[in-house]
């Protein structure tokens, strides 16, 4: 929320604290330097930087005409230092306020740029000490996975898992020498037992049956089918307390057994598309297993219907993940069961699942996965597995594996953005120009005029060309005809600039005075008055 000038007079009178950042600034002021302070004020719990104030006591608005628009300078911090930075002008008395509110960095993840950790130091800024980021870096919860159990021995792994283990691992390296390796040692080697004692990781991984109501009964994943909405007992329920390798295949195979073929006619061809993506679906799984709280009571629930998947773990997001930044930052809550993972080549190690899974989606062209049920107390993924439309699975292949291969999630979630036809904010149309580039994304108009749509040999691909020419829009004769029309209907009262608007709703106000100025120029309107009052009429009945 905005600051008001109540508040603001309270500033100007207060000390210049760690919280609170002003500069004079009368004519603009240096970008690079407001990322800078951006990054120390949230290294030191976040604050407000104002320009238009001098930055000495008795402080006095002095009002700043830099940064014109705060809101896309706001954007485009967010887009270095990943920060939901807020800015905004504050009109005082005096002059222009422009104010940027800094939130507080996320426990144990301290703010950089270009590789600086700064802080304030008196009016200038200064590189964070060792000592200082040491203490950052120490806030976040030790991994519980990590820890040991001190009643656990290695006799209460499942031998079967750990061979399940063992396999994957030389798969991913092709390191012979794993398979040769005793018990002890490999599990040393991966971490998994630590002095010879069993970490909590290697019983969420590998544990017996009999031993895990034992030592860790909160590990239990429940699965579901539901044929219905209606509440009730479950068509079926299998309750899976025992390590994750002993079942993980065992799961998806339950899954799939249900898996319904979505058929799409395609010319003389069906095409047949999965209702739930393996890749999505397994790695929605390892990330609850992965990222849940462990020292919560809860088990993880898969619940499946015919037409999408809920995956309910408890505890809510790890510390610093928000649904603004899921797809940019990873703090795993368990950070020796995802190494392990990552060992086996189940999950990535970088920490992208959830951008695999938007992916896979974006890719069958099925609803992105959904994370708005989740609080505090549980994340709650649905993945639905609808395909909204088959054409668009079409284009992708069309485009090619090689360019869809170097795409970044970004590129998906923009193409399905311009396919559907939702608003792209500002943070993410730096991108599409690349798109552009790249001639998978057109682009026509100007300003707020501008409007993106899949390519042109999309459309002829799919056989739509003329959705192609509908979402184009008008080409600019046919525009100016359209005035032309209207402004002839409307002789006797003459036609202003609002109105003219209204002809054309996709063109903004300069661009529909540009057809004007060309068709005045070309001898077939005229008008009478200046600016938007002007009135416009059909040359024809000039004097």
């Amino acid at each position: 929320m905005a600051i008001s000038l109540e508040h603001l007079e309270l500033l100007l009178t207060s000390r210049e604290s760690e919280h609170f950042e002003c500069k004079e600034a009368k004519a603009r002021y240096d970008f690079e330097k407001l990322v800078n302070y951006c990054v120390a004020l949230a290294n030191e719990g976040g604050g407000i930087f104002a320009l238009g104030i001098t930055d000495h006591v008795p402080r006095t608005v002095v009002g700043s005409q830099a940064f014109k628009k705060p809101e896309e300078t706001a954007a485009s911090i967010c887009d270095r230092i990943h920060l939901k930075i807020v800015g905004y002008d504050l009109q005082h008395p005096n002059g222009r306020v422009v104010v940027f509110e800094v939130p507080p960095r996320h426990k144990g993840t301290p703010i950089h740029y270009k590789g600086r950790y700064l802080m304030r130091s008196g009016d200038t800024l200064a590189p964070m000490g060792a000592d200082r980021l040491k203490q950052i870096l120490d806030e976040v919860v030790q991994d519980y996975s990590a820890e040991t159990c001190t009643r656990a021995a290695i006799g209460d792994l499942d031998p079967k898992a750990v061979d399940v283990f063992r396999q994957l691992w030389h798969q991913k390296t092709k390191n012979i020498t794993l398979l040769n390796l005793t018990l002890e040692q490999l599990l040393a080697d991966a971490e998994l037992i630590v002095d010879g004692k069993v970490t909590y990781a290697a019983l969420i991984l590998l544990g017996a049956e009999k031993v895990m109501s034992r030592y860790l009964s909160q590990s239990e994943l429940v699965f579901e089918y539901r044929s219905s909405e209606a509440s009730g007992a479950a068509q079926q329920r299998v309750e899976f307390r025992k390590g994750y390798l002993c079942y993980h295949d065992d799961l998806w195979n339950l899954i799939n057994l249900r898996n319904d073929l979505q058929h799409f006619h395609d010319g003389l061809f069906v095409r047949d598309i999965k209702t739930f993506n393996e890749v999505a679906v397994r790695e929605a799984i390892q990330n609850a297993i992965a990222h849940r709280d462990y020292r919560l009571a809860g088990s993880v629930f898969v619940r499946q219907y015919a037409r999408r998947i809920e995956i309910v773990s408890p505890g809510g997001f790890p510390q610093g993940i928000t649904l603004d930044n899921i797809l940019q930052q990873q703090n795993p809550r368990n950070r020796r069961i995802a190494e392990t993972l990552a060992k086996c080549g189940l999950v990535e190690r970088s920490g992208q699942g959830v951008n695999l899974m938007f992916e896979e989606c974006i890719k069958e062209s099925k609803p992105n996965p959904d994370f708005d049920r989740t609080d505090d107390s549980q994340v709650f993924l649905t993945l639905h597995g609808a395909v909204k439309d088959p054409k668009f699975i079409k284009f992708l292949e069309q485009v090619g594996q090689e360019i869809l291969s170097s795409f970044s999630t970004t590129d998906f979630i923009l193409l399905d953005l311009v396919n559907s036809e939702q608003p792209i904010s500002g943070e993410l149309k730096d991108r599409l120009q690349e798109l552009v580039e790249l001639g998978v994304v057109e682009v026509f108009g100007r300003g707020r005029g501008t409007r993106y749509i899949l390519s042109r040999r999309y459309y002829e691909f799919v056989g739509r060309k003329g959705v192609y020419t509908r979402k184009l829009g008008l080409d600019r004769e046919t525009n100016k005809s359209l005035l032309l029309k209207h402004i002839t209907a409307n002789r006797k009262v003459g036609c202003q600039l609002a109105e003219l608007t209204q002809v054309l709703p996709s063109l903004s106000h300069d661009q529909v005075k540009g057809l004007l100025r060309e068709m005045k120029k070309d001898g077939h309107i005229y008008n009478i008055g200046k600016t938007r009052a002007a009135k416009w009429y059909p040359a024809n009945d000039s004097k």
